[in-house]
């Protein structure tokens, strides 16, 4: 059974046929890994879901590979729901386990759920929503994966840093610096909101990077696979000064920064890292089982591929 379930999220399924009209038809071998897929899922199968304006890949090949992996009657689909409020009450009425919750719904869910977790208030944005039994609670992954990966890498709390960006995924890398023991520089061309943010948590704001920066990190799109996938999100100059540089952008995860940092020996906390932890802390927290870091690696490595 193990083997079914781990064949049936394999990129190695060989291309499937179905009778169709007396004909058969050639599927690709994603088409093969979603009809064996659907021969697995029974009335007992348990539902998790993401929410999100624009729907990726990734939660649905990193979940369900670990699924299959480790024979759980799970299933993880991903969904652009069209109204909000009544997704968060599907997920309620229809005894969903888990959803994932993306921009621009992050805030949008809290006053529709019953509990928020402290590592969500602290940013007032939830990532993760777990149902249990009805009761819906709040989670932000993010904060905690940063602050996990922090405390992993050893990071020195004495480091001057400059968080690079604004928006609401620098809020929780900004908030959980801070709640490490941290501070810095909010750095943003927009004052408006890198004041704000940085006044929030206790920071100095500024539209250039301090040149007393001893930590990088790059909360922007700068680096990510698209129009700005050649930019260096810090400069040589700045580079050169760090002790440790942090990327959150992870398709793709060698980006411009973190391969002028390991071109230098300095190290690295890469985006990567990053989106597997805090998609393994949301499979804990609907599964109730925590996968090896083997099994979080190779579940990374399978997410990137689609």
């Amino acid at each position: 059974h193990r083997r079914a379930h781990r064949a049936m999220f394999s990129p190695r399924c060989p291309p499937a046929r179905l009778p169709t009209l007396g004909r058969s038809v050639q599927l690709s071998p994603w088409s093969s890994t979603v009809v064996s897929m659907v021969n697995h899922v029974d009335r007992n199968t348990t539902l998790c879901v993401s929410l999100a304006a624009r729907p990726s890949n990734h939660g649905v090949r990193f979940h369900n590979w670990l699924y299959a992996e480790l024979g759980l009657n799970f299933l993880y689909k991903a969904i652009a729901p069209t109204d909000i409020e009544q997704a968060v009450a599907g997920i309620r009425g229809l005894d969903i386990r888990g959803a994932g919750v993306s921009m621009p719904y992050k805030a949008a869910v809290i006053p529709l759920i019953d509990h928020v977790d402290p590592s969500a208030a602290r940013i007032q944005a939830v990532n993760t929503i777990v149902n249990d039994g009805g009761v819906l609670t709040g989670y932000n992954t993010d904060y905690s994966a940063v602050s996990e990966l922090l405390a992993s890498h050893s990071v020195d709390t004495d480091l001057r840093v400059a968080v690079r960006g604004s928006g609401g995924m620098a809020k929780a890398v900004v908030a959980a610096i801070t709640d490490y023991g941290m501070g810095g520089t909010g750095v943003a061309r927009n004052a408006e909101t890198g004041s704000e943010l940085a006044e929030q948590y206790g920071w100095a704001y500024s539209p250039e990077v301090p040149t007393d920066a001893q930590m990088l990190v790059n909360v922007t799109p700068l680096g990510m696979a698209g129009t700005d996938e050649n930019v260096q999100s810090f400069s040589d100059e700045e580079i050169g000064r760090a002790d440790v540089i942090c990327d959150v952008v992870a398709f793709p995860v060698s980006t411009p920064l973190i391969q002028a940092a390991q071109q230098r020996g300095i190290p690295t906390i890469n985006g990567g890292e990053i989106v597997a932890l805090q998609a393994a802390q949301q499979f804990e927290l609907y599964t109730g089982v925590r996968p090896s870091d083997e099994l979080i690696e190779a579940a990374e490595r399978y997410s990137q591929q689609g």
